[in-house]
């Protein structure tokens, strides 16, 4: 399976544009430039805020939080995506087909999974029309927690970290499903990224079992910070992570990659310079920045 995987920061509405710009580049079936101005045109700011306060609301959102409540924890904030991506398939003609995935993970793990716990994705596929089996993945992370990782039942209501990211998701899933696109796209919810990036290994485990090919990640990872570290306050600069290599690189691989030209021809790397390019083409007054790294 390919690892095309990289991660966005940017605000809200841009950067939905961006990403439906790359998915529509990379995979659309005879799209117009006018195509993408429309499909940048439709993301809603406001319907990207709803969602992020919807999920603040259930309180926490830890991995090993309630999972009974229709009002708080994991179980209600899982249940609430699914329905999002539900009432979008409804709008849609059914073109999304929604899932929970989930795999047990035990305690003792590792030192943040202090009881059993099942880990559970919510996961949306849109098929693509000539290749199927061939899927863009575009995920953001569930759980929230406070400093103390294995304090579940204190509030952690995670708007930045990383409610942003999920509501990015659901969101492109409403645009994007109005559109035929040779691919499949899959909208994924992720849980347990805080406790050891369970979710996105039950679904790499998955999808090998599924033998789907898997030819673009794109994570929306804390997608509406504005305001750096040291003050600094933009809303058109935004950083593309993308790692050197794929961690399954062979020793053959590896031998060839030192004697053609280095880890930059990396395929992670190719993906994040093409949504570099075509941000530069159809949103110039954006100023797209490349870091060559897996996230921070």
């Amino acid at each position: 399976m390919k690892n095309l995987s990289f991660s966005f920061k940017t605000p809200f509405f841009t950067l939905l544009s961006l990403l439906f710009l790359g998915l529509s580049t990379i995979n659309v079936q005879a799209q117009t430039d006018q195509d993408i101005y429309s499909i940048i045109d439709q993301v809603s700011a406001e319907r990207i805020e709803q969602d992020i306060t919807s999920l603040v609301n259930f309180g926490t959102r830890h991995t090993l939080s309630d999972t009974l409540s229709n009002k708080t924890g994991i179980g209600a904030a899982r249940r609430w995506i699914k329905k999002s991506f539900e009432n979008t398939a409804a709008n849609c003609g059914d073109c999304l087909e929604v899932f929970y995935q989930g795999n047990l993970v035990k305690k003792g793990t590792n030192g943040r999974i202090v009881k059993d716990v099942n880990i559970v994705n919510v996961v949306a596929i849109q098929r693509g029309s000539k290749y199927p089996n061939k899927f863009i993945i575009m995920s953001g992370d569930i759980d929230s927690r406070v400093s103390d990782p294995t304090d579940y039942t204190s509030t952690s209501p995670g708007a930045n970290d990383n409610a942003s990211g999920m509501a990015g998701t659901l969101e492109a899933a409403r645009v994007l499903s109005k559109y035929t696109f040779e691919n499949s796209i899959i909208y994924v919810g992720l849980s347990g990224e805080e406790q050891g990036l369970f979710g996105g290994k039950g679904l790499a485990e998955y999808a090998k079992a599924q033998e789907w090919e898997i030819i673009g990640i794109l994570n929306n990872d804390m997608i509406g910070n504005i305001t750096g570290v040291d003050g600094t306050v933009s809303n058109t600069d935004f950083r593309i992570f993308s790692e050197p290599v794929p961690p399954t690189e062979t020793e053959r691989e590896r031998n060839a990659r030192r004697f053609y030209g280095g880890e930059v021809d990396g395929i992670s790397r190719q993906l994040a310079r093409h949504i570099h390019k075509q941000v530069k083409k159809y949103m110039p007054e954006m100023n797209p920045m490349l870091i060559y790294r897996l996230d921070r």
